[in-house]
């Protein structure tokens, strides 16, 4: 797939108020939203491993996942990819722009077995922001949850061992879809987290003797969410915390 081309599908969405979707950054949206927001957006359907926003790029479109989970994903100077941040139906893609950046700083892409997403263009959202000011507040409430994330997961990745950060990536997958399994080969994992491929088989091997997880091959089924919140220690439940203080109740 070309690095800059959307596959984005439309799919069938009468008028309705945005409270009517999944989203959750949508219905905090909603109270702050005059009517007619709701028909600048469009349910568009994503596949896996799709682009949807480009590093380097301009952020034509800003994406409000319902079903599908994304990853946000820094790009190094060697075209290697690593993932800082989960996006699902918490949060937006895009957002940098809320802050008038136009080129996206890193790529955002489809994970598992894709989904849907409101989307909207960017210049529409920006002048609604302009128009309606605490629809804006609401977004860069959003935007600090996301900074919160991060730098969580920059805490995480220097401090934990590898069977404490595979723990809380599993939570927070977990967290963004509806069932209990993800699919996702070790292979992908290793690559969005930055380890060996091996580091994350043997990690997964211990989750799975602990009797917190069913590891075959593709796709991870969560057993026991609760041994692996006291696996993930304080690296999950903190940015996870903001979120529900700050925008919406949030996590399983």
């Amino acid at each position: 797939m070309h690095p800059t081309r959307l596959r984005s599908r439309m799919v069938n969405m009468e008028p309705q108020r945005l409270g009517a979707s999944r989203n959750t950054l949508i219905g905090a949206l909603e109270p702050h939203a005059p009517g007619q927001v709701a028909e600048h957006f469009e349910r568009v359907s994503l596949d896996n491993g799709e682009l949807i926003v480009a590093a380097g790029k301009r952020i034509a479109h800003a994406f409000f996942p319902e079903s599908a989970v994304t990853s946000v994903l820094d790009v190094l100077a060697d075209g290697s990819r690593i993932e800082i941040a989960i996006v699902g139906f918490e949060g937006m893609a895009g957002w940098p722009a809320i802050l008038r950046s136009e080129v996206s700083p890193h790529d955002v892409r489809v994970q598992g077995y894709g989904g849907t997403a409101l989307r909207i263009e960017m210049p529409v959202l920006l002048d609604l922001c302009v128009a309606h000011p605490d629809m804006c507040g609401v977004l860069l409430r959003y935007v600090n949850a996301f900074v919160v994330q991060v730098g969580r997961t920059a805490v995480s990745n220097l401090r934990d061992p590898v069977e404490r950060r595979l723990s809380r990536w599993l939570l927070m997958c977990h967290d963004r879809l509806e069932g209990d399994e993800i699919d996702l080969t070790h292979k992908t994992i290793a690559t969005m987290l930055g380890m060996r491929r091996a580091s994350v088989t043997d990690g997964l091997n211990a989750l799975e003797g602990g009797s917190m997880i069913r590891n075959r091959r593709g796709r991870i089924v969560i057993r026991d969410r609760g041994e692996l919140r006291r696996m993930a220690g304080d690296g999950y439940g903190h940015s996870e915390a903001h979120y529900s203080q700050t925008i919406a109740p949030f996590g399983k």
